[in-house]
């Protein structure tokens, strides 16, 4: 009896490393290739320094963007104002500063905004199936005919001098349509899996299971989503911004700092080329992380590795 207790032990302690090794959970697999994308962490860090000079660098400076220097207008860099001042006194670093703190954020919370909206109007269609798909998809189909920039160039002058979230809300309504497609398949193929018809059986309420079943599982396409469409909504914020239908004076964005710097970009470059930079960065950086999480999230190329090493030591081993 003793000896068949610890051969029970014995074989429990061997099991274990597997276990362990089971247990190298998906989010260190998806790290570890991340990091092997050197492209992807000079994304990462470019996007952790752009959003720490975005709201550390105005306390580095005594200027507020708000502020005017009425003994300088339109001089160039200087010890007293880094990247010059505007026409009429207004320091460039701190508006450049102001312009990409408020960029980074609405970039930020329309693409949080859009792709969760993707997620529960798919994940809703595919599961539901029937009318409730006709209908959700017909209004995602009728939104992609739309053309938005024209439609929000229209509508975001009613929204000013209110609230800049107004505005995020706005970008973010227009763009979850392809991701909402692309959700619903997913949740068509999910709803048919074990662990769907095991909930249904015990009476799990429809909108629990699409929220802890369908879309934890679905989690690695909408943080890819939502990744890329930080820069996206970036670009559209800057183009909205730079045609007067996005931020409104006198708060400013990156787009508003490019558009009045525009004219003055070869003789007076320190209005212009800041903003330009600044903006140009941000967006390379959010794509570099994107396509980084796209691979590192993609299992067929852990597959591929593995499976492609497994031939060479065979090959190796009849060798």
């Amino acid at each position: 009896m003793a000896a068949g207790m610890e051969l029970v032990v014995a074989e429990e302690d061997a099991a274990r490393p597997a276990d362990d090794a089971v247990a190298l959970t998906r989010g260190r697999i998806v790290l570890r290739r991340f990091l092997r994308r050197k492209l992807a962490v000079f994304g990462l860090v470019v996007l952790v320094l752009m959003f720490a000079l975005a709201f550390v660098g105005p306390y580095l400076n005594s200027w507020n963007y708000k502020d005017q220097d009425y003994e300088n207008f339109l001089t160039g860099p200087s010890a007293s104002h880094w990247f010059g001042t505007t026409q009429i006194g207004s320091d460039v670093y701190a508006q450049t500063m102001r312009g990409l703190q408020k960029s980074l954020i609405i970039g930020l919370l329309a693409a949080v905004l859009s792709t969760g909206l993707a997620g529960i109007v798919g994940a809703t269609a595919g599961y539901f199936g029937g009318w409730t798909d006709r209908v959700l998809m017909w209004f995602v189909d009728l939104l992609l005919v739309l053309p938005s920039f024209l439609i929000l160039a229209i509508t975001s002058p009613l929204f000013h001098g209110r609230t800049w979230l107004l505005f995020v809300i706005l970008l973010a309504a227009f763009n979850w349509m392809v991701t909402a497609r692309m959700v619903r398949g997913l949740a068509r193929s999910l709803r048919e899996r074990e662990f769907v018809t095991a909930a249904e059986v015990m009476g799990v309420h429809p909108l629990r299971i699409i929220t802890r079943h369908l879309l934890p599982n679905m989690a690695s396409l909408l943080i890819i989503d939502a990744t890329l469409n930080v820069g996206g909504t970036i670009i559209a914020e800057t183009s909205l911004s730079y045609f007067g239908f996005g931020v409104q004076p006198p708060d400013v964005s990156l787009g508003t700092i490019i558009a009045d710097g525009t004219d003055s970009a070869l003789n007076f470059p320190w209005l212009f080329y800041p903003a330009g930079v600044l903006l140009i960065l941000t967006v390379m950086a959010v794509a570099f992380v994107g396509d980084g999480l796209r691979d590192a999230m993609d299992d067929t190329a852990g597959t591929a590795s593995a499976s492609g090493s497994g031939s060479g030591s065979v090959s190796g081993g009849a060798a």
